[in-house]
């Protein structure tokens, strides 16, 4: 059952300030097009400034230097965006799974399963796998044999922990994402004539640090020899593949669909969008942005905004432009030899003149 509070009890828990009726009774969160009696939204950009002064919502999180365009009650702080999530928990508190173990559970007698953990249906736990306090494992989960979970961690159903995975704590596994399974590693070799690949053993491990998400259907591979590293603080979304040998830099944030090959190293405070792709072997720096569906060919050694695509068009004109690019190539590489002549017969008469 949700919660209903005052403005006055939520800003005793969250801080902030209130302008208007601190009595106001707030029982759920909604945004400003479609809330209702009993709503708070928040406001946090002038461009929504009609949704805010049509709002049937209570009452709105707002920033200082925008309280006097709305006359409902209001909650006044620095980040409304941040205070709504906080508030969002608040009043949603997450399902406290039963801490009990069920009987359709496989568990090693090598397992060290605390009393305080919660084991779904049709969880099979291996041997020498070793759970914190207050982990929840949801129903069809598997975890492999040598594996480590730490205090209150949560595996949605349906998780797979691959052998001699490390979560830490704190961390929110969504259901049917795959931690640990083989990096797609392959040698080449010539054999009577003809190429064959022979599989690369992939001896490393994926460790995951403390208060990670990670959203459904994502894919983490073990490393071949290093291991993969998630580091604190990581978001990732759904449908995420990150290959072997990766290390994701803390805090950093990935949506859905993004693509990261093998031994990519990705900074701190990174916020890399949907459907990027991030080739293999390469540096990204601490607080870069990669807009989404952007294919990072090179290392990116300073933080900022990087982009690298082309808009949509009608695939005619998307043609007719590929075309005018491929033929402009050549003449822009000669161009560039023009410019390099010229610069080296300005140096030449420079040089003539000092002399």
């Amino acid at each position: 059952m949700q919660p209903n509070l005052s403005l006055q009890q939520i800003v005793q828990q969250l801080g902030g300030s209130i302008s208007g009726s601190p009595d106001t009774q707030i029982f759920r969160v909604g945004s400003l097009a479609l809330a209702q009696v009993g709503a708070i939204a928040f406001f946090n950009d002038t461009k929504y400034k009609i949704q805010l002064s049509n709002s049937a919502a209570s009452a709105v999180i707002i920033r200082p230097e925008h309280a006097d365009l709305t006359d409902l009650p209001k909650i006044i702080t620095d980040n409304p965006y941040a205070y709504f999530a906080k508030l969002s928990q608040l009043l949603n508190p997450a399902f406290a799974a039963a801490r009990v173990v069920h009987t359709s559970a496989v568990i090693d007698a090598t397992a060290e399963v605390p009393k305080g953990c919660s084991i779904g249906a049709n969880v099979v736990i291996e041997t020498n796998v070793r759970l914190g306090n207050n982990v929840t494992i949801g129903a069809g989960c598997v975890i492999e044999r040598n594996s480590s979970i730490a205090d209150n961690t949560i595996l949605e159903a349906n998780v797979t922990i691959k052998h001699g995975t490390q979560v830490g704590k704190n961390c929110h596994l969504f259901s049917g994402c795959v931690i640990g399974n083989d990096g797609f590693g392959y040698a080449e070799e010539a054999n009577n004539g003809k190429n064959r690949w022979v599989k690369i053993p992939q001896v490393g491990h994926v460790v995951i640090h403390d208060f990670v998400d990670i959203g459904a259907n994502t894919t983490i591979d073990r490393g071949a020899i290093d291991d993969t590293v998630i580091e604190e603080g990581v978001k990732l979304d759904n449908l995420i593949q990150i290959a072997h040998n990766c290390r994701i830099g803390a805090h950093t944030v990935i949506a859905g669909c993004v693509g990261i090959a093998g031994s990519a190293v990705i900074g701190k405070h990174c916020k890399i969008g949907g459907a990027a792709m991030i080739l293999g072997h390469l540096t990204i720096a601490d607080d870069v942005t990669i807009s989404p569906g952007s294919m990072i060919m090179r290392s990116i050694h300073k933080a900022g905004t990087y982009t690298a695509l082309m808009p949509s068009q009608a695939h005619e004109d998307w043609l007719k432009t590929a075309a005018n690019i491929r033929h402009l190539s050549p003449q822009l590489s000669q161009l560039t030899d023009k410019i390099k002549a010229l610069e080296q017969m300005v140096a030449i008469l420079t040089a003539d003149k000092k002399t």
